[in-house]
């Protein structure tokens, strides 16, 4: 009797704490193994679990079952707090026809896999796990099978997704790039000047903040307070500094400010508003507002305080309270102009202008907590996944469908990542991971995940894809994976001239393929495809979650 035998028996924690490393530690091995110039990744840790169970390293049963459904929860939960802040905002008029095209692509390929299912007369099963894999979507796997367990089907046919879904994967990955390859070549693509177009497509109409400094002349203007100058809401300018017409020291510039003829202020805005807003106010003036003496001073303070949360710039109150004005805010890579209605979240960054005592106790009234930035907040996360988890198991019913179908653990979580690291909150709970946190729960999520389906389904592995039904599979992934690319990235650079930037972005996004991102962006040497990448995602992977059900359950 072997050592893991014996330990199966007196110590089966440590023993299947053993199985899980050893598939782990060899799976990683395997994914950083470049063939071709490709890796597999992080889809080796599955190959690693189908392997071990070949050779007859088993975990126990419902460990392994819990462990594999844990980690999609931690992974789509994770993966949807990434993206969640984005998703809404990507929904903008290039956003709806790049997802109107990545709808097709996933239509596309449930055509494909159906219609070829139905001519190799394959059972639903494992058209549901042969499209999950050509597709390169481990989530539509976890969520095809747990749509044929909640309808009560053999343990043999649930695994059946899993077998499919692994012969088809390695070519999977290998095709989606030879379809960006085929659109390049087909289209005579140059690289080099479709990134360069790009750049200058993107920063068409996107403009910087900038400050002006300006002398009011406008005789109108006199006696006016700043909260009620003309144009002042309609351009989106923020008036920061004041000095008045006589002289004296720069004061920080509040909405109850009264403005005369002759005074100079600082406003800040993009160049094409300020240069409206001058013609509201007067001409610029040479005297630099930031460089004269005076208390007025400028901070950025990070906004940590719960209680803030969810307010606008105006509801904050900070130039009634403290004498301060924010002049504008970051949100990651994004800059915003502080208008009175823009609503904050944590870790927001602003910049305020007031005196140095007045800036220090806004600090103090917004929380200026750098290090509650690096906390993870496992309460609101767990919550969350929570109210995720139930969601998922809401029935939907669609006629001819032998059980409901459901968003599941795969598409519940998502769901709910998406909407709450939008708002920011649960209740008093602020919802907030870190993105270290991030990366961590989510490789973690996939990695527990892609191991137990693989040593779930590895005893058949070998016997059912190294045959003709396994060859069948195959082929009909190749074809899964490379029939609606090229038809939806020819359609796309045709009708609509998608750069072919945004339409890598738009296919690699589309299959919810990871390495075929990273090889767009080696082969552009920038990170433009990811934006396209960005927008598509999160509604191409909701789709193929619901479509690997209804393929599943078909039968």
């Amino acid at each position: 009797m072997s050592l893991l035998e014996q330990l199966n028996l007196t110590a089966p924690v440590a023993h299947d704490l053993l199985v899980f490393s050893i598939v782990v530690l060899g799976g990683i091995g395997l994914g950083n193994l470049r063939i071709a110039g490709i890796k597999l990744g992080v889809a080796g840790v599955l190959f690693a679990g189908l392997a071990a169970a070949h050779f007859g390293l088993h975990p126990q049963t419902e460990v392994a079952h819990f462990l594999k459904e844990f980690g999609l929860v931690l992974f789509v939960f994770a993966l949807g707090m990434q993206m969640g802040p984005g998703f809404f905002s990507s929904l903008r008029r290039q956003g709806r026809y790049l997802n109107g095209y990545a709808f097709a692509l996933v239509s596309g390929g449930v055509l494909v896999a159906l219609t070829g299912g139905w001519l190799l007369d394959m059972p639903a099963p494992a058209i549901a796990g042969l499209f999950s894999g050509a597709t390169t979507n481990t989530p539509a796997l976890g969520a095809a099978q747990q749509a044929l367990q909640s309808a009560g089907v053999e343990p043999d046919i649930v695994t059946m997704p899993a077998l499919s879904y692994a012969a088809t994967y390695p070519l999977a990955v290998v095709g989606i790039i030879l379809s960006l390859v085929l659109l390049r070549i087909f289209f005579k693509v140059d690289v080099a000047a479709e990134a360069a177009r790009f750049r200058k497509e993107m920063g068409a109409g996107v403009e910087p903040l900038e400050r002006m400094n300006l002398k009011v002349e406008n005789s109108n203007l006199e006696g006016v307070a700043i909260a009620s100058v003309p144009a002042l809401r309609e351009t989106g300018v923020v008036i920061s500094r004041y000095r008045p017409a006589f002289g004296g020291d720069v004061v920080a510039a509040t909405p109850e400010t009264v403005l005369y003829v002759g005074d100079r202020i600082m406003a800040v805005g993009t160049k094409s508003n300020l240069e409206r807003f001058r013609l509201v106010v007067g001409r610029v003036c040479e005297d630099d507002l930031m460089e004269s003496p005076g208390s007025v001073d400028y901070r950025r303070v990070v906004l940590t305080n719960r209680e803030m949360l969810g307010k606008s710039v105006g509801e904050l109150g900070l130039e009634q309270l403290h004498n301060v004005i924010v002049t504008r805010v970051s949100r990651g890579d994004l800059i915003f102009t502080a208008l009175p209605d823009l609503r904050l979240q944590f870790g927001d960054m602003l910049q305020l202008v007031g005196s140095e005592e007045s800036l220090e106790e806004a600090a103090k009234t917004l929380g200026n907590s750098v290090e509650m930035l690096r906390e993870t907040k496992f309460a609101a996360i767990f919550a969350g996944i929570l109210f995720g988890v139930l969601l998922g198991l809401y029935p939907f019913r669609i006629e001819g469908l032998s059980a409901p179908v459901r968003l599941g653990l795969a598409g519940g979580p998502l769901i709910m990542a998406i909407l709450l690291s939008y708002l920011g909150r649960i209740g008093p709970m602020v919802l907030h991971m870190p993105l270290n946190a991030n990366r961590a729960l989510r490789d973690l999520g996939i990695i527990l995940f892609l191991a137990n389906v693989g040593l779930l389904a590895g005893d058949k592995f070998v016997e059912t894809v190294f045959s003709a039904q396994g060859l069948q599979w195959v082929l009909l992934g190749v074809l899964v994976t490379i029939l609606p690319l090229l038809a939806v990235g020819a359609a796309a650079r045709k009708f609509h001239k998608v750069n072919y930037m945004t339409l890598s972005g738009l296919l690699s996004g589309g299959m919810t393929d990871p390495p075929a991102l990273a090889f767009a962006t080696t082969m552009a040497r920038c990170d433009s495809p990811a934006i396209a990448y960005a927008t598509v995602y999160p509604l191409t992977m909701l789709l193929r979650i619901v479509a690997a059900q209804i393929i599943a359950l078909l039968g």
